[in-house]
């Protein structure tokens, strides 16, 4: 595999762990992944929700307050292999707030999505890009909003993202397609990096600076590694392979989930963030899905998009369950590829995998 280069940052192995939240991936799996070469991402979402005395100190201080925690930890454990980065929602209501402290901590990338990041906050405009050791990625579900992203920041900021994560249809999570897309349309990640590469060529040319295309969605082997790069993908990013390490920061019975789960299991569902999420399945999917409704009351407004008088349940508090292993009360985000999960390995064991793999299908 070559290097990842990211403007002046080089990344060994060109694998980036996916961010996952509500804490399932926090400073163990990121400095897991980083140790072997690769970027390990902490999920700043709902991050404060692992502190203990978050109900009293107040959800936006708790978030704050676990990111600079988690980056710093995380930068201690991987004893200065790999990269660290954050995986920061647009939707969030804090987004402005952990996006600065990303930067004051030095996490090495920020990956910005769940919403089109179209906006900056003065912090960064102050600072300068040039005075920032902290990368820009953007998450997109192709060419069309990468291109949109890339003209926005041209325009505005006189700058342009340093890379670009394509995330396609069979990923875990929020996902940015309509349901529909997702239940009838055959949408490639081969043909999403390919649009994206394009897309960003112009933008590219004119800052004269490469910008790296990540992808992401159902690469599940080394294998899959090579032919994704083959559509000019320079790195993948991948989240449910990490899920089922000792590392990953969930409780043991989230990780179960996966081992346990079939192909059949594998869902979607409407979240209150305003996107389609694919989950495993399990009682409570199916109580949303049919409409059940579990009435709450909102202590803070996490989300620019949740209306919580509206909204069926609390997604926060839901994922929230679901890394302590109370699934009876939450559910597991899982990719497409999640029933192919056979058991609990270390980090280091699924890298040499994927490398191994990698290696061995150049003959293919």
């Amino acid at each position: 595999m070559n290097s990842l280069k990211i403007g002046n940052l080089t990344v060994k192995i060109p694998i980036v762990q996916g961010g996952m939240g509500i804490a399932i991936s926090l400073s163990g799996l990121a400095s897991a992944v980083a140790k072997q070469g690769g970027i390990g991402v902490i999920s700043a979402a709902g991050i404060g929700m692992t502190e203990p005395n978050f109900k009293k100190e107040g959800f936006k201080k708790s978030n704050i307050v676990a990111l600079r925690k988690h980056i710093q930890r995380a930068k201690e454990l991987s004893e200065g292999n790999g990269a660290i980065g954050v995986n920061l929602m647009v939707a969030l209501t804090d987004y402005d707030d952990l996006l600065v402290v990303a930067i004051e901590e030095k996490a090495d990338i920020v990956f910005m999505g769940a919403g089109l990041p179209l906006r900056l906050p003065q912090f960064v405009l102050d600072q300068g890009f040039e005075n920032i050791h902290t990368k820009f990625a953007v998450k997109v579900s192709g060419g069309k909003a990468a291109k949109l992203i890339f003209r926005y920041w041209d325009e505005k900021f006189g700058h342009i993202p340093d890379a670009v994560a394509v995330e396609g249809p069979m990923a875990g999570g929020h996902l940015g397609f309509k349901k529909k897309q997702l239940l009838e349309d055959d949408i490639k990640l081969s043909t999403l990096v390919e649009e994206t590469v394009e897309a960003i060529k112009e933008y590219e040319a004119k800052y004269n600076k490469e910008v790296p295309v990540i992808a992401a969605g159902g690469i599940y082997t080394g294998k899959d590694i090579r032919d994704i790069m083959k559509a000019g993908a320079k790195a993948v990013k991948m989240g449910t392979r990490f899920v089922a390490t000792h590392e990953c920061d969930a409780d043991i019975a989230f990780k179960e989930s996966y081992i346990k789960s079939s192909k059949e299991d594998i869902t979607l569902i409407d979240s209150p963030v305003g996107l389609p999420g694919r989950v495993i399945g399990s009682e409570f999917v199916d109580k949303i899905n049919n409409g059940g409704t579990k009435p709450f009351k909102c202590p803070w407004k996490c989300l620019k998009t949740c209306n919580f008088k509206e909204a069926p349940y609390c997604i926060s508090e839901i994922l929230h369950n679901s890394s302590r292993g109370m699934l009876d009360d939450g559910f597991a985000f899982a990719g497409s590829n999640a029933f192919r999960n056979e058991k609990i390995i270390s980090v280091k064991e699924l890298m040499d995998e994927l490398i191994e793999g990698y290696e061995n299908s150049a003959t293919e």
